[in-house]
């Protein structure tokens, strides 16, 4: 938290920060604020196995941090070619179109030297003379320039901004030394998130290698001594989906009560925990009704491909919530809420998923019919309690840290526009 000796209080102030608009703060090199469409010039035939990184939808999240990992690549020469959209540690990545008011900082010590951006994103590089990076980076993240940024989004169409509606920010901006102060002090509030960030990627990463290892490749306590025919060891067997878990399940919301509904905008790409800032209190509900311990799927392309995928923890018990229509919910009958999760992130479930998607370009959606036809290879029970009693714990150790992130997120986003402002002097 704050520290008094990080930072005192004035009830009057009066702060002379000279104000600048993004197009006077970016680099002075031709290339320090560029972005989509270039579609064209860049297609799924130039993605290759290694290279230079392509930076999408799935690099960047509600939570503003910049995931290095689950690229795909283009050749070096590919990437020469696109010049124009490479990016580099240092710069600011927004979204463009999609989740707006996503903001990442690409980190100095990224394990990439170099990056392209697709369609969907626009960077930033900063004139480091007049301001850093980060300071820009957590103006940015501030809760009211988010909703700013949606705000001035261009409705006709995908929702979207484009650079002329970026470099348009106004910004008041401090000497460089009062900067680094700022920054400093923001920077050790988010260490205690980020570090609660790391063991719930590390807790859930647990978790699905261990139904990876035990469910997928086989090799679950004992496996030496079981025979496997036809691909399923003896005493397991096979069944359809539908038999072990309901597929959008009836719940009920009483007329005019008001319900949290849970926009597509608030599941995470990569992860179980989900984005709370982004609910509403509704009076209208949608069809789609889940309550804890369900599993919320995107069917929407590009959703799924991106990995969109909840464990719906956040509820009240026996509180029903709705959501976006795009949402599959997915719960339990003769396994697990921990099963249904696990399951649902594996490659093999979400490949056939992605393969029953009909309709129009870019509006894709999965069959719900394909989950009938989905084989699950179902555990004797004993083998099921015992993954259960592994991955509970874990499952319960993600919510607490995870509320304590948002309570940590909220006293940070109470602190970011009054350091911002000046209103706190550091």
């Amino acid at each position: 938290m704050l520290h008094a000796d990080h930072a005192k209080f004035r009830g009057n102030f009066d702060v002379n920060w000279p104000m600048f608009t993004i197009d006077q703060i970016k680099d002075k090199s031709p290339r320090s604020c560029v972005g989509g469409p270039f579609g064209s010039d860049l297609t799924t035939r130039d993605y290759t196995e290694d290279g230079v990184p392509v930076i999408r939808g799935n690099n960047l999240s509600t939570d503003g941090y910049f995931h290095d990992s689950e690229f795909v690549f283009v050749s070096v020469e590919k990437a020469s070619s696109l010049s124009a959209n490479a990016a580099f540690p240092g710069d600011l990545v927004f979204t463009q179109r999609g989740t707006l008011g996503q903001v990442a900082l690409i980190p100095e010590q990224s394990i990439h030297r170099k990056y392209v951006i697709s369609q969907s994103q626009m960077k930033l590089t900063v004139n480091r003379e007049i301001v850093l990076p980060e300071f820009v980076y957590w103006w940015f993240r501030q809760p009211n320039v988010i909703e700013m940024v949606r705000r001035r989004a261009i409705t006709s169409g995908v929702p979207h901004i484009n650079l002329g509606i970026l470099k348009s920010f106004e910004l008041k901006i401090p000497s460089l030394e009062v900067q680094k102060k700022i920054v400093k002090t923001v920077r050790e509030l988010s260490a205690l998130v980020e570090n609660n960030r790391r063991r719930i990627f590390l807790l859930e990463e647990s978790a699905r290698l261990l139904y990876r290892e035990w469910f997928v490749h086989l090799r679950f306590p004992g496996h030496k001594h079981v025979k496997v025919v036809d691909g399923v060891p003896e005493g397991w067997g096979r069944t359809f989906m539908p038999d072990l878990i309901g597929i959008n399940p009836t719940e009920r919301i009483d007329r005019a009560k008001e319900a949290w509904y849970v926009p597509m905008a608030a599941l995470s790409e990569t992860g179980m925990i989900v984005d709370r800032g982004d609910f509403e209190l509704r009076t209208s509900h949608t069809a789609v009704k889940f309550r804890n311990g369900d599993v919320l799927l995107a069917r929407i392309t590009p959703c799924l491909e991106n990995g969109k995928t909840a464990f719906v923890y956040f509820l009240d018990e026996d509180e029903v919530a709705c959501g976006s229509t795009e949402f599959i919910v997915l719960r339990g009958l003769k396994v697990s809420p921990y099963f249904v999760y696990c399951l649902s992130r594996t490659y093999d479930f979400r490949e056939h998923a992605i393969k029953s998607m009909i309709g129009s370009s870019g509006r894709q959606r999965v069959q719900t019919s394909c989950f009938s036809e989905y084989l699950v290879p179902l555990p004797p029970g004993s083998l099921l309690r015992d993954f259960d009693c592994a991955v509970g714990p874990v499952f319960e150790q993600i919510v607490v840290l995870q509320r304590e992130n948002e309570k940590l997120s909220e006293a940070r986003g109470l602190l970011l526009p009054r350091l911002m402002s000046g209103e706190i002097q550091v």
